[in-house]
């Protein structure tokens, strides 16, 4: 496969039109509203809104207030009013389906589509800065890469149609929103998107990778489990009575200090972590309020569950000790999840065939956490096949940084080989008997 030069730069003014209007998890309001504009003119059924998720599966949503002036913000800046208004309090990302009208398998491919919580850096020596399209969104910034994943997913559906007549079966491409905080795949696999999934992909680019790098079989990530909590006390006069206080940030600060003294486990790499702590409302007064935000980690989902377990210990034991009430939120979760063994050679032929690919491995990747591995899981317990390749790019600076830059050379490297995919996938799968 290879790309027209019209598509070619098609993929770098999507993903620097979604780079300008950043949008964290679940405010993707007008994101998500020019994919659905593009899949339709394309010719593809598109499921969004309620209807995508399964709503109490939803995980560390907005305040109404947040969501609102998303929304608004959304409309403002080109959001199709109808599409924002019809995913009401947070239902973003979009399902396109591709149905050829022909027996075959049910190729599915996942992107995420959210920003992080960052401000971009300003200087004319930031690209995205000095060439006009950095973040017009205070606090919201493409750190990760996401805009380009988007702009790689309607390259996908783009290219796909054009070569409809030579696919059988089923494609879907996921436009995923929420996954920074591991949050948005939840709702969407529990709604059953996955449960009739023959191959399936999930893709990223990486940063310290470099160009024309390509690992078919991401298998690194940690599972995760990220938390609130809030401890309640009762305020006081810290000179007048403090008998009568019960301090809450006492207990936060108790918490804190013994959360990362939780011992590590053998089995693996282990990890926790608080990292924000907001507490108290004036020097002369017993806190009645503490906020943490805390994350753990674990090579294993057995891992991060012995650590979570532990870190809900030592939380009760905090407010205990100290006599306050508390509530623990999770706001967002991961597995941890292996590709399919046997997809791997298919998906590596593809890679490496295609221009601009130097060198394909099938194992690594890094050690952050991916909720994508939630449709990973999925799709091998209903007997699919299933992956997540990074492609490398050419970039000085690391993921989650305000210098954070899309290396955009990588974007047509990824769709083509997994437009190869999608059309070969039929005889591949055959081929070994599925």
């Amino acid at each position: 496969m290879e790309l027209t030069p019209e598509l070619t730069e098609q993929l770098t003014a999507w993903r620097r039109d979604f780079h300008k209007y950043a949008e964290p998890g679940w405010t993707e309001f007008r994101t998500t509203s020019k994919i659905i504009h593009v899949l339709r003119a394309l010719g593809w059924d598109t499921v969004y809104g309620p209807e995508l998720h399964v709503a109490d599966e939803r995980l560390g949503v907005p305040t109404a207030e947040v969501l609102a002036a998303a929304r608004e913000r959304a409309v403002a800046q080109g959001g199709d009013p109808e599409l924002v208004e019809a995913m009401g309090d947070g239902f973003t990302g979009v399902l396109g389906t591709l149905n050829t009208g022909r027996p075959g398998p049910v190729v599915c491919f996942r992107v995420d589509i959210d920003s992080n919580d960052l401000n971009e850096n300003p200087s004319n020596e930031h690209r995205p800065t000095a060439e006009g399209f950095a973040s017009v969104n205070a606090g919201a910034m493409h750190g990760c890469g996401h805009d380009g994943h988007a702009a790689i997913g309607l390259g996908l559906a783009t290219v796909l149609t054009e070569h409809k007549e030579e696919l059988t079966g089923t494609v879907k491409i996921i436009f995923q929103p929420a996954e920074e905080g591991v949050r948005g795949s939840h709702s969407i696999v529990a709604k059953g998107w996955f449960d009739d999934v023959d191959l399936f992909l999930a893709t990223h680019v990486g940063a310290g990778e470099g160009l024309g790098n390509v690992c078919t079989g991401a298998d690194k990530y940690l599972a995760s489990t990220k938390f609130d909590v809030e401890f309640s006390g009762v305020g006081a006069h810290a000179g007048g009575d403090p008998e009568k206080g019960k301090n809450a940030l006492l207990a936060a600060a108790s918490a804190t200090l013994n959360l990362h003294a939780i011992q590590r486990h053998s089995a693996g790499a282990s990890r926790i972590n608080v990292g924000t702590f907001v507490a108290g409302e004036g020097r002369n007064v017993v806190p009645r309020k503490a906020v943490l935000r805390a994350e753990c980690r674990g090579a294993s989902s057995d891992i991060n569950d012995f650590m979570f377990a532990r870190a809900q210990d030592v939380v009760a034991g905090a407010a205990r000790m100290y006599d306050v009430d508390y509530e623990l939120t999770i706001t967002g979760k991961a597995d941890t999840a292996l590709p399919t063994p046997e997809l791997l050679p298919y998906v590596h032929e593809a890679f490496a065939h295609t221009a601009g690919v130097k060198n394909v491995k099938d194992s690594g990747g890094g050690s952050g956490s991916e909720d994508a591995t939630a449709m990973m899981k999925r799709v091998a317990e209903r007997g699919g096949l299933e992956t997540y390749v990074q492609v490398g790019m050419d970039t000085p600076w690391g993921h989650h940084t305000e210098d954070f830059d899309v290396d955009e050379a990588c974007l047509p490297i990824a769709v083509a080989a997994e437009a190869d995919i999608a059309l070969g996938a039929a005889a591949f799968l055959k081929s070994i008997g599925r």
